[in-house]
């Protein structure tokens, strides 16, 4: 009988133990659950948007990308964001990207509304009308940081690549043919059945256009001189969802 009281406390010693160790588990769990819930987004304000940098705007976007990868948005609000909104905007940057449906900035960067000015373009290119928003967003709507975006698996580029003929996209390609013609190599194959020759492009069609940017504004050109707003290319990954900045 002594010999079966013993194994009994000892059972009930483990057992008890175990029940307390999965019980401070489940707090901890819990715990980082209440706060990722616990953290809201901040709806941007006039204070908010002057206080921003260009490299605070850089690192805003960055982490909002972060957040997207791991699964972890901010909690928002939206309709308290369109009230707060609705008698002015001040949002920290603005992003010229493609129209492609894999690549919405919102979301990839975790903003909401009021947050970011969007250009979206078949192949993320600038012509004088979105330089002229570019122009607006930063010059007088204060916005701190111009980011150019691509993407992986671009199907303009590719079209681009292909000299695909298709109405008005044809003159829309045009405008990705000076980043076709700068990527040397690829003697072999130069289509869109190359990737890596395609990224090329990618990458290049993105350095192209914030050097037109800067080449045909002006505007912004001095206002990045005198580093009151930043201008950045970067490059989206359909298939991880991360933004790496060049």
């Amino acid at each position: 009988m002594k010999t079966i009281d013993i194994n009994r406390r000892k059972f009930l010693n483990k057992t008890g133990a175990a029940l307390v160790a999965a019980a401070a588990g489940s707090s901890l769990a819990l715990s980082a659950l209440q706060a990722h819930a616990d953290a809201a987004a901040m709806t941007q304000t006039k204070q908010s948007q002057a206080a921003t940098t260009p490299q605070k705007a850089l690192q805003m976007l960055k982490d909002g990308n972060a957040r997207f990868v791991q699964g972890k948005m901010l909690q928002r609000d939206l309709m308290q964001q369109v009230k707060a909104t609705a008698a002015g905007q001040f949002p920290f940057a603005a992003l010229v990207s493609c129209i492609d449906s894999r690549a919405s900035n919102e979301l990839i960067f975790d903003q909401g509304i009021g947050d970011i000015f969007s250009a979206r373009i078949a192949g993320n290119f600038v012509n004088d009308d979105i330089i002229g928003s570019l122009e607006f967003a930063c010059a007088a709507a204060g916005a701190k940081l111009i980011v150019v975006l691509g993407h992986t698996e671009c199907g303009a580029v590719k079209g681009a690549c292909d000299d695909v003929v298709l109405g008005n996209l044809t003159q829309t390609l045009a405008n990705i043919k000076p980043a076709v013609a700068a990527v040397p190599g690829f003697e072999s194959n130069r289509s869109s059945k190359n990737a890596k020759f395609v990224q090329a492009v990618s990458d290049t069609n993105v350095a192209l256009t914030v050097k037109r940017i800067r080449q045909r504004s002006p505007i912004l050109h001095k206002m990045a001189q005198k580093d009151e707003i930043g201008l950045r290319g970067a490059m989206y990954d359909v298939h991880t969802g991360k933004v790496s900045f060049m």
